[in-house]
């Protein structure tokens, strides 16, 4: 797994638990506001990310040789469990996201209303834009996001009960099956990107996810009065 250890390297540079902005929400240090923008505006990832994966299943045709460049059975197999999990096992996680944002007090038409900030609609077309350069590419971003999911959820969680006051499982939901599902889902992907991957692509491909996830997080720094260090 030596490919998979020069990611983790990458990842930990932009490793979201070390964005102010996350430190500040385990800190009890955002406002309610803050916190229902930051709902508002994820959910154009969560809304989006089950598209991605399904991008990433399908492949893509090579312009240049009009061939058609698609994942390996045994990859498409992964994926399809993973969108399976995203959008068919229990409730639909854009759903659950939803009812995390209708527990901060937002409600449905504030999130699906709310205009996305540049750092939003960057991070949302990067992902897109990695599934459709190269099915590689995607799953190296698929892991990116998915291998700090678990750790980012837990902090997320222990934060709004000792900070928010917010402790019922409802709200919280979204975060609980993250820790469950996503363990899971890195650990078979990082075997996929080890087995198919070269390295110089995966770590590329790797850090532009990353970097992309940070710099949403810049984005909700800057509307919510925050400086970033």
């Amino acid at each position: 797994m030596q490919l998979i250890a020069r990611l983790n390297e990458i990842i930990s540079e932009f490793h979201l638990l070390k964005h102010t902005f996350y430190q500040a929400w385990s800190k009890g240090e955002l406002s309610r506001e803050t916190l229902q923008r930051y709902a508002a505006q994820y959910y154009n990832q969560v809304d989006a990310f089950p598209c991605f994966i399904s991008g990433v299943h399908c492949g893509k045709r090579d312009e240049r040789t009009r061939e058609f460049c698609r994942p390996p059975i045994e990859v498409r197999k992964i994926l399809v469990e993973n969108l399976a999990d995203e959008e068919i096992h229990g409730t639909d996680h854009p759903a659950l996201w939803m009812q995390f944002a209708n527990g901060l007090g937002a409600s449905r038409e504030m999130v699906l209303n709310d205009t996305p900030l540049p750092e939003t609609k960057a991070m949302v077309d990067t992902f897109h834009d990695l599934a459709q350069r190269d099915w590689r590419d995607g799953l190296c971003a698929l892991y990116a996001y998915e291998c700090q999911v678990p750790d980012v959820s837990a902090s997320k969680i222990a934060g709004l009960k000792e900070f928010y006051g917010i402790h019922d499982e409802r709200t919280l939901e979204f975060f609980t099956a993250h820790q469950i599902y996503d363990v899971e889902h890195s650990k078979q992907v990082a075997d996929l990107i080890e087995k198919y991957v070269d390295p110089e692509r995966a770590e590329h491909a790797t850090r532009e996810a990353a970097m992309a996830l940070w710099g949403f997080l810049d984005g909700m720094c800057r509307i919510g009065g925050i400086v970033c260090h």
